[in-house]
């Protein structure tokens, strides 16, 4: 067996899983190659498997993401697999997921086309669709004119935008992300908050950090068995599950990672091993 581990140029030094995952994958004696998933010198059909781990900067670029996915689906195993990627990489599927009983924070979806409108008094927070790493997201504090401009400005980049409440229980719990591999629960992080009030949004790859280990609550693992049960396809290689608490306290679902997403390895000792135990079960 002959591994690809997907990443994109600008993220090659900057994905914590990569070296982690590739001496595990070595300990194996499971062949595998660091590409780049838009290198033209690349042929995937010499992979037995196309794993997509870091392709950071699709966002900018996801016509063209999804045809090289395409591509690679036709020749060879791709995970996770094209119709996955292809739902997953616009976050219109929160809606998809909340008519199916889903807990979501709540959200409102502007498309290309359509009149930016004025949101309401209270904090907000305005992102693109399409995105990953915070990229385009912004916090407005009583500034919903702003938070119209921003709007407004994606739009005119041919972005669909989300408007969403920002739910200030992040700022002391931080956000809950479960890790799931087969379906089968893994292990937990905490991360910090992102967003400042009325900032700029990031124009790195991704937002800095603060990643620790976390207890989920057993609410949290159940709203996220809800969110992997109600999924339009097949139980994808590995999932994440991103989480806030809304104001009475209740899980609700931020975003789900089914393409691109960290797994922090890092954090939790047998992470790692229980990935690739995952992955070969699937080869």
């Amino acid at each position: 067996m002959t591994l690809a581990l997907v990443t994109a140029r600008e993220a090659r030094d900057k994905d914590e899983d990569m070296p982690i995952l590739s001496a595990a994958l070595a300990s194996r004696g499971m062949d595998h190659r660091i590409v780049d998933w838009d290198d033209p010198d690349i042929d995937f059909a010499q992979f037995h498997c196309v794993l997509i781990r870091s392709t950071w900067d699709y966002t900018d670029r996801l016509p063209e993401f999804l045809r090289w996915a395409d591509r690679v689906a036709a020749c060879t195993a791709l995970q996770n697999p094209l119709p996955v990627v292809a739902w997953n990489t616009h976050k219109g599927y929160l809606l998809e997921l909340a008519s199916n009983g889903v807990p979501i924070v709540p959200t409102t979806m502007v498309r290309v086309g359509q009149p930016m409108p004025l949101p309401g008094a209270g904090e907000l927070v305005v992102k693109p669709a399409v995105s990953a790493g915070s990229r385009g997201a912004r916090r407005f504090v009583g500034d919903p004119v702003g938070a119209m401009r921003h709007g407004e400005a994606l739009l005119a980049q041919g972005r669909d935008v989300l408007v969403q409440p920002y739910l200030d229980r992040v700022d002391s719990l931080g956000e809950t992300s479960l890790l799931y591999f087969n379906g089968v629960f893994s292990h937990a992080i905490r991360k910090g908050p992102l967003l400042t009030p009325n900032g700029e949004p990031t124009r790195a790859l991704f937002a800095a950090e603060h990643i620790t280990p976390r207890t989920p609550s057993a609410e949290e693992l159940a709203t996220g068995a809800k969110v992997l049960a109600a999924l339009p396809f097949a139980m994808p290689l590995y999932a994440r599950v991103d989480l806030l608490q809304n104001p009475q306290g209740e899980p609700q679902l931020l975003e789900l990672e089914l393409t691109e997403p960290s797994l922090f390895f890092h954090t939790a000792e047998r992470a790692v091993a229980s990935f690739v135990d995952a992955l070969l079960a699937r080869t």
